[in-house]
């Protein structure tokens, strides 16, 4: 089974007032503003999917401002996932910064279905993972509702590009230690903290942390793969495409070329989703 961990999709009203919501929400307006970035709805995912061989995918939210706009877009993801059960696998997101409305949202849509919260953007939403009275109450209603958290990561070097903010190793590594028992998405490989699990102090910490392989292409050698599943186990690293941003065929043809045993593969591609989310049927 092949799961495609990290992808986007808007509703079709979203698309067609484009700009509108680019003027409105800073995370929205930094990923989107440029025409040229792609929007695109859960139906044209699911073409996608068959026409790459994806079994399934977990479509995640963005990190909206503004609790409305996450409730709004928490409604569609969750009604795209009614619509393809078997498919998609709904990420919510909230703003941590709303206090109970976010609770609450956290604890409606995870009776509707959300698997998880995600893709939170600390920097561009305005909150900081190191403020317990915001964090904490946000964590203890995760893991309640076994619900995995997803979060951006940002690379502390290399090159620019629309989106890279600031919440880097330095960042992501104490909220790791605070919350041992939270299960945790990095997107794009945790901004390389993989890489830092030479130091047994931070392998140790990396116990409920997983890794998943957005936009790769974009930033890292394919070795990458075999790198990281070297330092932190073949079982932390979860296939994502960041479609719509890349197709998913590329970063399937990418990932097959390397020299990765058919277990492993299996692991990366599938496995090790069902292993964190449990309870997806085949």
């Amino acid at each position: 089974m092949i799961i495609d961990f990290h992808t986007h999709v808007f509703s079709p009203t979203l698309i067609a007032r484009r700009r509108e919501y680019a003027d409105a929400d800073p995370c929205f307006g930094m990923l989107y503003c440029d025409t040229k970035a792609k929007l695109r709805t859960a139906d044209e995912l699911i073409a996608e999917m068959d026409s790459s061989g994806v079994n399934k995918a977990v479509i995640q939210n963005i990190g909206w401002t503004s609790n409305e706009r996450c409730v709004e877009t928490n409604d569609y993801l969750l009604e795209a996932a009614q619509q393809y059960p078997e498919r998609l696998i709904p990420f919510i997101c909230v703003q941590p910064l709303a206090g109970d409305a976010a609770i609450e949202e956290i604890r409606r849509c995870a009776a509707a279905g959300a698997r998880g919260v995600g893709e939170l953007r600390p920097d561009v939403q305005g909150f900081d993972l190191a403020d317990q009275a915001v964090m904490t109450p946000l964590v203890k209603t995760l893991m309640a509702n076994n619900l995995v958290l997803s979060c951006h990561a940002d690379e502390p070097v290399g090159h620019r590009y629309p989106g890279k903010g600031a919440v880097t190793p330095q960042v992501l590594l104490p909220f790791i230690e605070r919350y041992p028992r939270l299960k945790l998405v990095l997107a794009h490989w945790g901004g390389g903290l993989p890489f830092y699990a030479l130091m047994p102090e931070v392998k140790e910490a990396l116990q409920n942390t997983w890794f998943d392989s957005a936009a790769t292409p974009f930033l890292y050698r394919p070795d990458v793969y075999e790198r990281a599943a070297d330092l932190v186990g073949e079982y932390k690293i979860l296939f994502g495409s960041d479609w719509p941003l890349l197709g998913q065929r590329r970063c399937l043809d990418e990932l097959k070329t390397l020299s990765l045993s058919t277990h492993t593969l299996k692991a990366m591609l599938g496995g090790n989703a069902i292993t964190l989310l449990g309870n997806i049927d085949d």
